[in-house]
């Protein structure tokens, strides 16, 4: 584990507008800031390599099984066409 400190007050301007881009919030010249660097175990930080275009979340599954046609009775009963509305 590491630790940087750095006064705000002596960060150049461009500098300091990418940290309070990162950061989420202006600065004062009055604070300090303190990063630390820890080490992770690659086990536990990412279980998987995919990224995720790779793989898509199990709901997107949701017709997994079904044939053609109870797919379309399902559907049925959700979706309604504009002609079954009715407007009073």
């Amino acid at each position: 584990m590491e630790n940087i400190i750095r006064d705000v007050r002596d960060i150049d301007t461009g500098d300091r507008r990418a940290i309070e881009h990162v950061v989420g919030k202006a600065l004062r010249d009055n604070q300090r800031l303190v990063i630390q660097i820890v080490s992770l175990n690659l086990s536990e930080a990412a279980p998987s390599q995919s990224t995720a275009s790779d793989e898509l979340p199990d709901w997107c599954n949701v017709y997994e099984g079904l044939s053609g046609a109870e797919i379309a009775e399902i559907e049925k009963s959700i979706v309604r066409s504009h002609d079954s509305r009715s407007f009073s």
